[in-house]
């Protein structure tokens, strides 16, 4: 399962700690917000504070019951 950029549908890696890619997020917030942001959401996963693979396995569980 990959992920996209939800602005402009490019892939991104799977564990990336955002869902937009670096393009987009720069254009959005600016290259100094873009950085601020993606250094919180990493501090966040490190801390345990951050569960994306949980709403992966889940979706993924979805997929394999429906």
């Amino acid at each position: 399962m990959t992920k996209k950029c939800i602005y402009c549908g490019a892939e991104i890696p799977k564990d990336s700690v955002i869902d937009f890619c670096e393009k987009c997020g720069k254009g959005v917030w600016g290259e100094k917000m873009f950085n601020a942001i993606v250094e919180n959401m990493n501090h966040a996963r490190s801390n345990g504070d951050l569960c994306h693979s949980r709403v992966d396995e889940i979706r993924e569980f979805k997929t394999t019951f429906d």
